[in-house]
């Protein structure tokens, strides 16, 4: 707009710096001319997101509940730790087309992937309000499905305060875009939602486990880190009854190092796990229950947590235990989206319905 305008190509360079900066509008951008500024504020929405609804949880947590210039709903949240870290979790894509069992974004109808504009304006909502240091594209979308636009937005996340370092791309396994994020000049951490170790559990859990078998996405995993040097984290939500068994954190360890061996070219000694374990307690979400309207998930017990955990420590595998956030607030993937989303679709169904 402003090379349109025959602006200088420093004045666009301008605004983004104030942008990036976290002000609120063109009005605070006080070394571009007030004329020019006049203009901005008259034909460029200072963002590409309309904020729809906010809500905030007594552990700092704020989920952000957005539409898109064309209705569509997108969520980010923005988590407060104790030690100063201010990480985001953006969406890539409104809805998602894998259809994961236990995720309310797998149970929205897809829309379409994200413009790097719309996902940056996620980030930048949360930059206005204060300094953010961590991003993982962990939020609505499987984020390889749309890695033009997510590269794009990480190309400019450094100038908002957020380092390729700090930045982390979650997948469900889809090898292609591991393949070329591999490739990619930006050191971003990689995270792989894993889930289940059983290939039949994990396929009922996740569909594109039929498409991308778990072995072959361990490899890539592997290569990707034969590249990157670079530790993959591995999220593995914790379902009561469903993935929390002794024998299943047996299964899971056996798989992960088999690959960290592979990657260490050690087939005999133990050798340092180049995958560290995230155990996720479940956030139910339940868009849809079962039959009898239960939920279809419930979350393991803490006992079942920590004794998951020990097995695989035994096993030599790093392992940690996410702190649960945002819990009051609906803070699991794609509930608020999820809700926004069933309303308007319902209104489509009607307005689309004979008579």
């Amino acid at each position: 707009m402003l090379a349109a305008a025959g602006q200088p190509r420093f004045r666009a360079r301008q605004v983004w710096a104030w942008a990036a900066r976290g002000v609120n509008g063109y009005e605070q951008m006080t070394d571009i001319p007030a004329e020019l500024r006049e203009q901005l504020e008259r034909e460029l929405p200072f963002s590409s997101l309309a904020l729809s609804e906010e809500a905030r949880s007594s552990d700092g947590t704020v989920k952000a509940l957005f539409a898109t210039g064309d209705g569509r709903p997108l969520e980010a949240v923005l988590m407060r730790f104790k030690d100063g870290r201010r990480s985001i979790c953006v969406s890539s894509q409104s809805g998602c087309p894998l259809t994961c069992s236990f995720c309310a974004t797998g149970a929205m109808r897809f829309a379409r992937n994200l413009t790097a504009s719309e996902i940056l304006d996620q980030a930048l909502h949360f930059r206005r309000t204060e300094a953010i240091d961590h991003c993982v594209f962990m939020g609505m979308g499987e984020p390889m499905l749309n890695l033009d636009g997510v590269l794009a937005a990480c190309e400019r996340l450094p100038e908002i305060g957020i380092t390729h370092r700090r930045t982390t791309i979650s997948t469900v396994g889809w090898i292609p875009g591991i393949e070329r994020l591999a490739e990619s000049d930006m050191p971003i951490r990689l995270a792989l939602s894993l889930h289940a170790a059983d290939p039949a559990l994990r396929s009922r859990l996740m569909p594109v486990n039929d498409r991308y078998p778990l072995a072959d996405v361990l490899e890539a995993c592997r290569a990707f880190y034969e590249r990157k040097r670079r530790r993959v984290f591995v999220e593995y939500v914790m379902l009561a009854g469903v993935n929390d068994r002794y024998e299943q954190a047996l299964q899971l360890a056996q798989a992960l190092t088999r690959a960290s061996r592979r990657s260490a070219g050690d087939r005999s000694g133990v050798t340092q796990s180049i995958f560290k374990v995230n155990l996720i307690p479940y956030n139910p979400s339940d868009p849809e229950g079962d039959a009898n309207g239960r939920p279809r998930y419930e979350g393991s017990s803490r006992e079942s947590i920590a004794a998951f955990r020990s097995t695989l420590e035994a096993q030599g595998v790093p392992v940690t235990v996410r702190l649960t956030r945002g819990r009051d607030i609906a803070a699991a993937c794609g509930q608020l989206a999820a809700r926004s989303a069933g309303s308007g679709e319902r209104e489509l169904d009607r307005a689309a319905a004979p008579g």
